[in-house]
């Protein structure tokens, strides 16, 4: 069995409140929605159905010595941690196991902010098109970190295999 750490939205999935230590959380993560991957998604205004050039950012954490992150963890299986590697393409899968409080048996994992969507991110914020959509800002548990970015009334639509 392995256990994630969650602290954005799939903390809403629950588990046993935790802290990680030494990292901060942040909005610098993104997807570039002029992109179409298959089997991920796009987001398009609720109004005229057109998808706009932004980037949608996320929550994310980074290492930083003597911060932390509140969360919780829960345990899932290897199809399971399989599952969230898919729908957590813009993160990387690191080891935290030493750095939870309490302590929790081995493996933890938490999705940290890949290079990829760290640029991205950047790229948005940049040219001013980084947004959080209106429906991923209502999933982030109290206490997040602070918005600096629009929220904006997207709708998700998956794209097909």
């Amino acid at each position: 069995m392995n256990t994630v750490f969650a602290y954005g939205s799939l903390a809403r999935l629950g588990g046993r409140p935790c802290t990680l230590r030494d990292h901060r959380c942040g909005w610098d993560v993104a997807m570039d929605n002029r992109e179409t991957i298959p089997g991920y998604k796009v987001y398009v205004d609720p109004e005229t159905g057109e998808r706009p050039a932004v980037y949608v950012a996320f929550l994310s954490i980074r290492p930083e010595p003597g911060a932390q992150v509140q969360g919780v963890a829960f345990e899932v299986d290897d199809a399971g941690l399989a599952a969230l590697d898919a729908r957590e393409r813009n993160y990387d899968r690191v080891d935290v196991t030493a750095l939870v409080e309490p302590g929790l048996a081995g493996p933890v994992w938490a999705y940290v902010g890949s290079a990829a969507g760290r640029a991205r991110c950047a790229a948005g914020r940049a040219d001013g098109t980084a947004v959080v959509t209106e429906e991923y800002f209502a999933r982030v548990p109290p206490g997040a970190e602070p918005l600096d970015l629009p929220v904006v009334p997207l709708l998700r639509r998956d794209v097909g295999a």
